[in-house]
């Protein structure tokens, strides 16, 4: 960049090491040599976001001394006469396209990349950039620079795998392991308190004794006016994307938000500012910003309860592989991690809802059909009182997961206790829909051989191991 004069801007996330990249940039030996004093940091977010305040600025860090210039013209003379490193810092306060003066001062930006003399690097968390410029998108880091960076700071205790643990769940975000290490280094955890303060508070932690915090630099982000320009729904739909942990899948926005007009294009915006970026498909973003953005109570969510409605209906299907909507159940391949979560989640806050534990029994026959594993609802579903209207058909529903994924031990135990429950209630068919099941898993263990399998996965609305 520096040898060659070419403009740069980094993107990125809020705390994902722009400024820190831009600054080591500035003082590097090389830079050094090439532009001795001649290197310039401008922090664009300290001064109004107009035309004027970015000249005047731009002409008193620079040494050219005009006095309130109107444009570039009047400081191209000084600013042509030796070659310069200019970093402006926080570019998106100016670069806003929805902000004050924009036009100009997109236009000022993009004179000023194009100086053939000035060597411009830019740090900004929306991608509205001069063409001329290469871009730069800034990753979170690596498991080594992050242990480094932790214990750079944090020196209350020798390395630690439990470090390891912590940072893998603040997905290496830079500005995270900064705050969570100087809290810990602040009060002295030790690192077992510090993990244990993590895992209770999670971004309510990270908030140093000087006011540093995760929080304000996301709230920078919420409070531009590109941001507001997405109108009063961002807000909320931003929070209901960030509770879950696969983020949303780009052809289901219209969806899964049926209410909000042009969610795709309030997506986009929430990209083009860095809170979130495509994967796969998918919109995500960052684990940190997920868990200061989730709402603190999901049932206040007007947007995420009607999503969590409209995933229950889409599971409701019966399942039939002789029917053309079969195939249309498929959708849980990519979704289970997000609908595991809804249902986690709601069964703790709304457990006395019925709709919840069916829909937990049609997610296991998803499961089953299409992706069979281990489900982390297993636990919640056992525990429900024997006494539960949901209690036995769950548990035969996850005894049939269990088999396809050839845990049959486990299968055979939990519909001996559903059959239980069956003969308890009185119910001859579901006593009969359990008795066929634990057949087909005595016969998997090898119990006894008959004179055939059913070959086919479908009694009643359980499905059948395979």
């Amino acid at each position: 960049m520096a040898e060659s004069l070419t403009s740069v801007v980094l993107i990125g996330a809020g705390g994902i090491g722009k400024t820190s990249i831009a600054l080591t940039v500035l003082h590097h030996d090389r830079v050094k040599q090439r532009f001795g004093e001649n290197r310039r940091f401008i922090r664009c977010d300290k001064f109004p976001a107009t035309l004027n305040h970015l000249l005047n600025r731009l002409s008193e860090v620079t040494g050219a001394g005009v006095k309130n210039p109107k444009d570039l013209t009047p400081l191209r003379p000084f600013m042509s006469s030796k070659e310069m490193m200019i970093v402006l810092d926080n570019a998106e306060s100016i670069l806003d396209p929805e902000g004050t003066d924009a036009r100009e001062i997109y236009d000022l930006v993009e004179e000023l990349s194009e100086l053939p003399t000035v060597c411009l690097c830019i740090t900004s968390r929306i991608s509205t950039i001069p063409p001329e410029c290469k871009t730069v998108e800034v990753p979170v880091l690596s498991m080594d620079a992050a242990r480094q960076a932790f214990y750079h700071i944090y020196k209350c205790e020798k390395e630690s795998d439990l470090a390891n643990d912590i940072l893998e769940q603040l997905e290496f975000h830079p500005l995270s392991i900064n705050l969570l290490a100087t809290i810990g280094q602040q009060n002295k955890w030790r690192m077992d308190r510090l993990k244990g303060e993590w895992e209770k508070r999670r971004t309510s932690v990270l908030e140093t004794r000087h006011k540093k915090s995760l929080a304000a630099v996301i709230e920078l982000s919420l409070t531009s006016p590109m941001f507001q320009e997405l109108g009063p729904d961002a807000r909320g739909l931003l929070g209901a994307a960030a509770f879950f942990p696969q983020g949303v899948d780009e052809n289901n926005i219209d969806w899964l938000f049926p209410t909000v007009s042009n969610g795709i294009y309030v997506f986009d915006g929430f990209c083009v500012l860095s809170l979130t970026s495509r994967s796969n498909g998918f919109i995500t973003m960052l684990a940190p910003l997920r868990d200061y953005l989730s709402p603190g109570d999901p049932k206040s969510s007007p947007l995420l309860c009607a999503a969590k409605e409209l995933y229950f209906i889409r599971m409701s299907v019966d399942f039939n592989p002789n029917k053309p909507n079969f195939k249309e159940t498929r959708w849980i391949i990519s979704e289970d991690i997000n609908v595991e979560h809804l249902l986690d989640v709601f069964t703790t806050i709304d457990a006395n809802s019925d709709g919840i534990w069916d829909a937990c029994g049609k997610f296991t026959e998803h499961l089953n059909w299409h992706k069979p594993r281990v489900t982390l609802l297993a636990p919640k579903l056992e525990g429900l009182p024997d006494s539960h209207c949901h209690k036995s058909r769950c548990l035969a529903k996850l005894a049939v997961l269990l088999s396809s994924t050839e845990n049959y031990t486990e299968c055979e135990r939990l519909l001996s206790h559903a059959l239980k429950l069956e003969r308890e209630r009185g119910s001859d068919i579901g006593v009969a829909r359990v008795l066929r099941h634990l057949c087909d898993a005595n016969r998997n263990m090898g119990h006894y051989v008959g004179r055939g399998t059913t070959g086919e996965r479908g009694f009643g609305d359980l499905g059948t191991a395979r």
